[in-house]
């Protein structure tokens, strides 16, 4: 992948829906667009936040949830609206879901928007603009692949990822899973994965299951956030664990219900 490809940048006439629960400054800096990536293909964004003067902002690439199959540019308004009001430039995509775009499509899209959010980040944030990668469930095991991406490409530089509620492992037998599905036979993370992995060996490549990538080496500082009855518990920590271990800076923090 190249980091000369062109791209362009428009925002719309009227600003989106505020979302129900987003702070009023959130809201009132909350407009959906259009960005145009590698080989002219049309992204839908949601941007949050503002460039405030004279200096620069973190930008934030964000990832919804839905488990690979559903979800769309409202789904991630919780978050984008949250990191906005905490000071952030953010853009939110609407990415590919599964099963019409199974592994590496959403991947792959992902990262081009992130290759033109860096390229447009004096524009967005202010001159030398700190870049970062966010999602939630599904959503955070693409920043997760994303950022191994970023990394293995080396280009273009991250400042860190937020993995909040991560779908990391397609392995639903963990405590806090068991405890979250009781007695139902169905399992919507279990299906998202069966849809988003096309292919059996799909499922031995880190960027499509990051908690199984052997190497971890060269990864930013990373920010993992779960709930004590998330679902996403066991294998978030355990990542958390396994950068840690590796010696990368880990912060992981479990909130109560």
């Amino acid at each position: 992948m190249q980091p000369d490809r062109p791209s362009s940048y428009s925002l719309p006439t009227q600003p989106a829906a505020a979302p129900a629960k987003a702070s009023r400054v959130a809201a009132s800096f909350c407009t959906d667009s259009t960005i145009e990536v590698a080989q002219g293909q049309d992204v839908a964004v949601r941007m949050y936040g503002r460039k405030k003067t004279g200096q620069a902002s973190p930008v934030v690439v964000h990832f919804h949830g839905g488990a690979f199959m559903s979800g769309d540019l409202d789904n991630g308004c919780t978050v984008g609206s949250s990191l906005a009001a905490a000071g952030a430039c953010v853009v939110s995509l609407a990415y590919p879901l599964a099963p019409e775009h199974p592994f590496p499509r959403p991947l792959e899209l992902g990262y081009e928007v992130l290759l033109w959010a860096y390229k447009q980040r004096t524009k967005l944030a202010g001159k030398g603009a700190p870049l970062y990668l966010a999602g939630e469930e599904a959503g955070a095991n693409l920043a997760a692949g994303v950022c191994m991406m970023a990394r293995d490409q080396q280009q273009p530089p991250l400042a860190g990822q937020i993995l909040i509620s991560p779908m990391l492992d397609p392995c639903s037998a963990t405590p806090s899973q068991r405890a979250a599905q009781g007695e139902s036979v169905e399992c919507k993370w279990a299906s998202g994965w069966c849809q988003y992995l096309g292919e059996p060996h799909d499922a031995e490549h880190p960027y499509a299951v990051p908690a199984r990538a052997r190497r971890l080496a060269g990864l930013p500082p990373t920010l993992i956030l779960v709930g004590e009855a998330d679902p996403m518990r066991d294998e978030a920590l355990n990542y958390g664990a396994r950068l840690e271990a590796a010696g990368y800076r880990c912060v992981d923090t479990v909130y109560e219900h």
